[in-house]
């Protein structure tokens, strides 16, 4: 029987991002099933989140994530536009978030036909990789096209059953809660929660434990 984890995962997020190969090599490489659990970032979900973290924070993270994205061979811009809307100036979040919505959505209805991991995978290399104006034209197109999906079977999710999919991502974030971690990218194995980027492999190790198998 296939070993099962699941990844709590945002789009806002450059280490969700880092960890899109490592994860999707994983699945290649072994029996293994992703539930890919798209959730949305703090900052749009705790109301005054920057207020709140250490002010040295946002500067380490602007200088750390393009140096993991080095580290593990893939290209880093920040994006345009960001998935959230937001205040450089002042951090400060706006109250409508079209971008984070939608893309947060998609993934949920990706994940409905077991292919949510491979959509934000193809969906992040566009968004972090420096194509400009992502939310444009085929772009998010292509990337479901890459990860075996129509962008317009996804759409219709979005039309049809935004509280549906909306239900989906809240049961996510409970149970992310659950998990035992508040970031992203968290993985869970066999009850054990595993935080960021860095911890596949420690993951893996665990896995190792309990009999994993290669394909």
């Amino acid at each position: 029987m296939s070993l099962q984890f699941d990844v709590f995962w945002s789009f806002r997020s450059p280490y969700s991002y880092v960890a899109t190969p490592g994860l999707m090599k994983l699945i290649r490489e072994y029996d293994v099933v992703c539930n890919f659990r798209p959730v949305y970032p703090l900052a749009v979900r705790v109301e005054g989140f920057f207020e709140s973290v250490h002010p040295m924070w946002p500067g380490y993270l602007l200088n750390d994530a393009p140096r993991e994205a080095e580290r593990v061979g893939l290209p880093m811009s920040w994006p345009d536009p960001d998935p959230i809307v937001q205040d450089f100036t002042t951090y400060k979040v706006a109250k409508e978030q079209p971008y984070i919505t939608r893309l947060t959505r998609l993934g949920a209805a990706a994940a409905r036909r077991d292919l949510g991991l491979e959509f934000a995978t193809a969906a992040s290399k566009r968004i972090w990789g420096g194509v400009k104006d992502w939310d444009k034209g085929d772009v998010l197109a292509e990337a479901a096209t890459e990860a075996g999906l129509d962008l317009k079977d996804l759409q219709s999710d979005l039309d049809n059953d935004a509280a549906g999919l909306d239900k989906e991502i809240e049961q996510n974030e409970a149970d992310q809660t659950k998990a035992g971690h508040w970031g992203v990218p968290l993985m869970e194995f066999d009850g054990e929660p595993f935080f960021g980027q860095d911890r596949i492999d420690a993951m893996i190790w665990r896995m190792n434990q309990k009999n994993l198998q290669r394909r």
